[in-house]
């Protein structure tokens, strides 16, 4: 696109940005990262980290931003590199965007208003599968992650802020900006979002397209087979320390047992066993009955552990035997578009703010408050140190903690929520996926809402046909249905939850006494901020009672 091509308007917005001087020390860096990534064995990349049932909590992210500023948006070519080569696509978002930056007919610019968004999401359509490849330019990443369109945009302290964030993920956390949740879906890495309509898997039509279709099954099967692996694992460690601490157990009465006081003036007799001696015969045998039972258990773990071990090993010897995908299912990448657009009018609602591009007009954020990467995770730490269970499935009476998928939408919404609580079809160790709008005006809020979905969803899936009977989802029902309250029942829960987490961990009641009691046994605060609460008010301190009541009847 040449200069003429672009409107003076917008010509004079870039001409506000200072003059584009790349760091000669980043280029000879990434040089030298370059070459030396030329000469290693090509691998798949770790873009999405595995489920690791190991990890019990989250690690607090200090690292934010880095020190200085990258040079990403100080290209006076940004806007230029950014829309160009999408053909059509790239110069109808050009017209209509030049034509609402200059119109001050306020009709006229409502009307241009709704047609950036239309073209918008039409160019993003064109440019995703562009995202599956790592050395993609980074001005078009930086579109695609933050919807910054034009840097004159910002203004110059967000603008500094922006490009301070760090670029790849040091978490560890499946928390994914949109440039990289396309790459993954692109790759095969992730899976595509659950809809409502059944896709069917075109056939591959080329002997590329079949090796790469047999790559991604075969990707899928690895990571069901690496949670299948983990899960039988987690039981056995658990069998094998039961055993441990029965066997101490059972060596410590022996010994008692065998321990015999001399008898006086008869030496060197001993004496026989005494009553206390006589008691451990008991305990004994029942000892070696549940060492009997345990063995038949972790003979059985040990089984299924193997099996899933040799599974997972098979799966993973033919993916690295396999031909290294380079392709881009732009089948998948076109339902994911389709469905990712659908999540970003969730995330604003009927009445919020649609607007897809990053403007200081919109955008009040404080740094801590805009939906990056590391902020998300520090709020989902928070989250999880009063809400414990927040990202816990149980399976076979073992908690397994699974922290869902996060997609960071660009958009101006101020709710969270849920897409889907599992893979359908892997219940035991799939990941969820939330999606947070990264602009909202209370992020830690936003952040609620999309852990309360999830937990909404869990506890509705667990109770299946039961869910207006058991569990959580049918007492807060039976609640509802008792206060005859209408409206989405779910909502109402979103409500109360975030009541729970905000006010009620701090000894502030706002719920109802039954809604409390309801969530303080089905969402259990830990132990040290229920030992807390009961000294600030009689409310929390009855709870207790009733827990220690619980507990002494077993009906905990």
């Amino acid at each position: 696109m040449s200069n003429s091509d672009i409107d003076p308007s917008i010509a004079a917005l870039l001409d506000d940005a200072q003059p584009y001087k790349p760091s000669a020390t980043m280029d000879f860096e990434r040089m030298v990262l370059e070459s030396e990534a030329e000469s290693q064995p090509k691998k798949a990349p770790g873009l999405v980290p595995e489920v690791d049932l190991s990890v019990k909590e989250f690690k607090e992210v200090t690292h934010i931003y880095n020190d200085e500023p990258a040079d990403w948006f100080d290209n006076p070519s940004y806007y230029k590199v950014a829309i160009a080569g999408e053909g059509s696509n790239s110069q109808r978002l050009h017209q209509v965007l030049s034509k609402y930056l200059t119109c001050k007919d306020i009709k006229d610019r409502m009307v241009y208003r709704q047609q950036v968004i239309m073209a918008y999401w039409e160019f993003i359509h064109s440019i995703a599968p562009k995202m599956a490849d790592k050395h993609c330019d980074i001005t078009k990443r930086m579109l695609m992650r933050f919807a910054v369109l034009l840097p004159s945009l910002f203004k110059p302290e967000h603008k500094e802020l922006f490009a301070k964030t760090i670029l790849d993920n040091e978490t560890g956390e499946p928390v994914f900006y949109l440039d990289e949740w396309f790459r993954g879906i692109a790759t095969g890495q992730i899976k595509c979002s659950t809809t409502d309509e059944v896709r069917q898997p075109k056939k591959a039509t080329t002997a590329e397209g079949a090796a790469m279709q047999e790559q991604q099954r075969l990707m899928q099967l690895q990571s069901k087979n690496s949670g299948k692996l983990q899960s039988a694992e987690g039981i056995l460690n658990v069998k094998e320390s039961e055993r441990a601490m029965m066997e101490a157990e059972l060596k410590s009465r022996i010994d008692a047992l065998c321990d015999h006081l001399p008898v006086p003036g008869c030496d060197p007799h001993k004496d026989a066993y005494t009553e206390t001696q006589q008691k451990l015969f008991a305990e004994i045998q029942n000892y070696l009955h549940s060492l009997s039972k345990n063995n038949k258990e972790l003979s059985k773990a040990l089984h299924e552990f193997k099996e899933a071990s040799e599974a997972y090993n098979s799966v993973t010897d033919k993916i690295a035997q396999g031909p290294e995908i380079v392709s881009v299912n732009t089948g998948d990448i076109d339902t994911e578009y389709e469905t990712v657009r659908q999540m970003a009018k969730m995330t604003c609602g009927r009445q919020g703010n649609q607007f897809p591009i990053y403007t200081r007009e919109f955008y009040h954020c404080l740094p801590q408050g805009t939906g990056f990467r590391e902020n998300v995770v520090n709020i989902l730490k928070w989250v999880e140190s009063i809400d414990p269970g927040a990202f816990c499935r149980i399976h076979k009476n073992m908690p397994n903690r699974i922290v869902p998928f996060v997609l960071l939408l660009p958009t101006y919404g101020d709710s969270g929520f849920c897409w889907e609580p599992f893979d359908r079809y892997n219940r035991v160790t799939s990941r969820g996926r939330i999606v947070v709008p990264m602009y909202p005006r209370d992020l830690k809020i936003a952040v609620l809402t999309a852990v309360a979905d999830l937990r909404w969803q869990v506890a509705k899936e667990k109770a299946s046909y039961y869910w207006m009977e058991e569990g959580l989802t049918g007492q807060y029902y039976e609640w509802i249905d008792k206060q005859k309250l209408k409206g989405d029942l779910k909502q109402y829960f979103i409500q109360d939850y975030v009541l729970w987490m905000t006010k009620e961990s701090e000894g502030v009641q706002r719920l109802d006494k039954e809604v409390r009691g309801i969530f303080w046994r089905n969402i259990p605060f830990p132990q040290s901020l229920k030992d807390t609460l009961k000294t600030r008010s009689l409310v929390y301190d009855e709870l207790c009672k009733k827990d220690r009541n619980r507990e002494m009847s077993d009906g905990y």
